[in-house]
């Protein structure tokens, strides 16, 4: 049963692959990444699933794993557990198969009366400046010039 809840996606194409965050609840998703938006619907039958998702880019940079910037996919997948996996096309590319795998990543709510601890910041206990001799120096920092 593919439940309701924040997904991490995970997809692939034979153009390239990324991540993003996905929600599904009652039948509707969406979601984003740095680049695209993601909504859509889908039913579920089972352990079966299928989804009409739409991906728009709200973002300049990467290219699309489709090619075009906006596609409306029809996908088919199986969900067990917390995982699910499905696949499928794009109406504007259908010669690139498309493959997603959501992982459930719903966060559990703390107990009202759960305690936590509280971190006081002591910046005295901070490294000082970034030639500090108690860290090794990082092959990207330029050295000091010699003292006169």
């Amino acid at each position: 049963m593919l439940r309701d809840g924040k997904y991490a996606a995970w997809f692939r194409t034979p153009r390239g692959q990324g991540t993003g965050l996905v929600e599904l609840v009652e039948g509707r998703i969406s979601g984003r990444d740095s680049f695209f938006t993601y909504g859509g619907s889908y039913q579920v039958d089972q352990q079966r699933f299928t989804a009409l998702l739409t991906v728009k880019r709200h973002t300049e940079g990467n290219p699309s794993v489709f090619g075009p910037d906006e596609v409306e996919v029809n996908l088919t997948g199986l969900c067990s557990g917390a995982m699910a996996t499905c696949s499928g096309t794009a109406r504007e590319a259908p010669e690139v198969r498309f493959e997603c795998t959501p992982i459930y990543s719903q966060e559990e709510a703390l107990p009202a009366d759960a305690k936590c601890a509280v971190l006081k910041l002591n910046p005295d206990k901070l490294p000082k400046g970034l030639h500090s001799r108690s860290r090794p120096r990082s092959p990207f920092t330029p050295s000091r010039p010699p003292a006169s």
